[in-house]
């Protein structure tokens, strides 16, 4: 089997077991089964494959259900270690593995089957129980000796469960054999152990009894909450931390190709640049840049950050720089509040028009498809503005130069960041150029499927549509007003999670007004009127609103509405997207609209005339029609792709409103929306506040001091 998308750890599906059934019923099971295949592996799933999913999967789980057991969590092909995409050859794919709470420890239980349909094997002649004929596929391994591999792997210092405590076994399930018909594979020579149970539907009964025995009647959705931060799809969001780490020398687990991208540039910073504590006679001269490359929620800012804290800590001078105002603003304004040492080591790309001296060790770009043509902005001096191209001032600044670039999510025409642009600026300096492609994702609850899905529905790149099926890993779903929205997000943001509302620019956005910096209520839908976050760089509203650095992370944000200039590289756990009619459904293709205001002369502020698109970046004089219909495009994909647990749509427009709902469907099944009521306790972390002014927080180590405690980073 050919592996095709590297994956953190790759899983086709996990949902209860009666919420399998619920999505069977809806006929999306195994074409959802099927695709992820494509998409995990690049082959097309075999009818017999499919075949099993629809047989053998769906009566494990009535199975379940009739065992009284069916909160059980069923992770479908699930990869038997945490780096089975670097392993030499086929990967091992657990057909599924059960996950509950056991009933007598309460612990973590788990449970991983191999289901087969054979009907009847035969002894091979002169062989052991271990070797059996199976009419039509000739000779097969007992399923045993299957499970006892992935059962060693998946119990390893390299499988999922390593480090917690568990009980773990596992069986066959020959659903549609008889104890006769198999008996080689019942017999008393067959292997044994805590992986070697083998069920026919003789044996139904007793499989039922076991799997009480090996489930409680509920706590299975906490238990799958801890196994899937094991393997690295559920993890710390960037902010919180930042700040439990103190802003220091963090360390991140970084996973696969992360860490393989991280090793590499620490390696060449240590062969490049002097040791601070013994600097050389004769100075290595050389000038590297390096080039990553990666789509959004593919671990950038992770590895920057982790690079930005393991360099600091070996005496390195370091400034992380980026192109998002709202990214920056967090990580100033929230994780290094109080703290001028660690907030001046976050910088823009404008910082930089005469180069730092001496120059920095290492610079770290981030979101570096935001690169300017020059570091030009009307509110600096003529003597302060960029004469050369703002990539050449970046590689001036210091001696290594990282890049961290995703064309996808360039949102404004002024963006000229590209590879084409980076790789054509290290060849003029004469520096050694070495590129990264990062494919894994830990974004959207680390659910590909989920970022396929909303790349189709924006036809992003030519993407096609397709029916959204839940995963069990995000959550999507289509309201009809922007008053239910809002409720949904004012709900789970007062139980404890973290949420937003976010619009694409289709209303004039009003500066604070009076002495008092009232905001304006722009976003207006029928009765519905909202403000856009605080244009001001201060607090508003007698200090009640914060300024549109912190909107994203402030507890007071949530009343007014963000845009894709303050959220871009930031995360909620619930966001909710307001679509305006700058994009709207017609027929089966996109049509892009530009609006027009008008002056409302009774309130002293502008209006909408025709509705459209009102940011002032992508006027006609800026830019054409069909650069104006992909900017749109990529400032919707930046705003769907900011939860990590939970998308809210709505747009204002009835005939997209429908077409969406066409394309999510009916997803209210069970417990599937990840409300903060229904997420098991595991789940529920509540976001830390920004820390308390002047609390130190820098310190160095040396290369052998202690690290501090590990976290995931997404």
């Amino acid at each position: 089997m050919p592996l095709g998308i590297p994956f953190v750890s790759m899983l086709l599906l996990k949902l209860a077991a009666r919420d399998l059934l619920a999505l069977d019923a809806r006929r999306r099971m195994v074409p959802h089964l099927a695709a992820r295949w494509k998409h995990f592996l690049t082959t097309d799933a075999s009818l017999s494959e499919r075949s099993a999913w629809a047989e053998s999967l769906v009566q494990l789980a009535k199975d379940l259900v009739a065992a009284g057991r069916g909160n059980v969590e069923m992770v479908v092909e699930c990869a038997a270690t945490l780096d089975e995409a670097d392993r030499v050859g086929a990967p091992r794919l657990i057909d599924v593995v059960l996950v509950g709470r056991h009933p007598a420890s309460s612990g973590l239980s788990v449970q991983l089957v191999e289901l087969k349909r054979w009907s009847t094997v035969t002894r091979v002649e002169r062989a052991t129980a271990e070797l059996v004929s199976v009419p039509g596929m000739g000779e097969k391994k007992h399923p045993a000796l299957q499970l006892r591999e992935y059962y060693e792997a998946f119990t390893g210092s390299r499988g999922p469960l390593h480090g917690l405590d568990f009980e773990c076994g596992g069986f066959a399930y020959l659903h549609n054999a008889t104890d006769a018909s198999v008996l080689p594979l019942v017999g008393v020579d067959a292997p044994t152990g805590a992986y070697a149970r083998v069920y026919t539907n003789d044996r139904r009964a007793q499989l039922l009894s076991d799997l009480e025995r090996s489930f409680a009647a509920d706590g299975a959705d906490s238990a799958a909450e801890i196994l899937l931060r094991s393997m690295g799809l559920r993890n710390t969001p960037l902010l919180d931390a930042m700040i439990r780490s103190s802003g220091e020398d963090t360390v991140f687990t970084l996973r696969g190709r992360q860490k393989e991208v991280a090793d590499q540039i620490l390696e060449t910073a240590a062969k490049v640049l002097p040791d601070p504590a013994r600097p050389a006679l004769l100075p290595d001269e050389r000038r590297v840049v390096f080039l990553v490359t990666g789509g959004a929620g593919t671990g950038k800012s992770a590895i920057g950050l982790q690079l930005k804290a393991e360099l600091e800590a070996d005496g390195r001078t370091v400034n992380y720089a980026s192109g998002s105002r709202a990214f920056n603003g967090a990580l100033q304004e929230h994780v290094g509040y109080g703290d001028r040492e660690f907030k001046e080591t976050f910088t823009y790309f404008s910082n930089y028009v005469a180069p730092p001296e001496p120059p920095l060790d290492v610079l770290i770009c981030d979101e570096a498809h935001r690169l300017r043509e020059k570091s030009t902005n009307r509110f600096l001096k003529a003597k302060d503005q960029g004469t050369k191209p703002q990539v050449e001032e970046l590689l001036d600044a210091s001696r290594l130069t990282v890049f961290f670039l995703d064309e996808g999510q360039s949102v404004r025409p002024h963006d000229v960041g590209s590879a084409t642009l980076v790789e054509d600026a290290a060849e003029r300096y004469g520096a050694q150029l070495v590129r990264f492609r990062l494919w894994e994702q830990f974004r959207c609850g680390g659910s590909d499927s989920y970022i396929r899905w909303v790349r189709g529905a924006l036809g992003v790149s030519g993407a096609e549509p397709e029916l959204w099926t839940p995963d069990g890993l995000m959550h999507v779903e289509v309201v009809d007003t922007p008053e239910e929205l809002e409720r949904i997000i004012r709900s789970e943001a007062e139980a404890g999670a973290s949420a937003r509302m976010v619009a694409g620019y289709c209303w004039p956005w009003t500066k604070p007004l009076g002495d008092e910096k009232r905001l304006e209520l722009d976003v207006r839908i029928g009765g519905w009127h909202r403000p856009w976050n605080a244009y001001s760089d201060s607090f508003c509203e007698d200090k009640t609103v914060p300024p549109s650095k912190i909107w994203s992370v402030h507890e007071n944000g949530l009343g007014q509405i963000g845009c894709v200039y303050t959220a871009q590289g930031l995360e909620w756990d619930w966001c909710g997207v307001i679509m305006g009619e700058d994009m709207v459904r017609r027929g089966d293709r996109w049509v892009f609209r530009r609006g027009k205001e008008r002056k409302d002369e009774e309130a002293g502020v502008k209006r909408v005339a025709a509705p459209g698109s009102f940011d002032p970046k992508v006027k006609p004089r800026s830019v054409d029609d069909d650069e104006f219909a992909r900017l749109v495009r990529h400032a919707y994909h930046v705003l769907m792709t900011r939860a990590s647990r939970a998308t809210v749509l709505y747009s204002t427009d009835e005939e997209t409103r429908a077409h969406l709902k066409k394309l999510v469907g009916d997803v209210r099944i069970d417990g599937l929306r990840p409300t903060w009521e229904n997420l098991p306790e595991q789940a529920r972390q509540p976001h830390l506040p920004r820390p308390a002014k002047g609390s130190g927080r820098r310190r160095k180590r040396g290369k052998n001091a202690a690290r501090p405690g590990e976290m995931f980073l997404f």
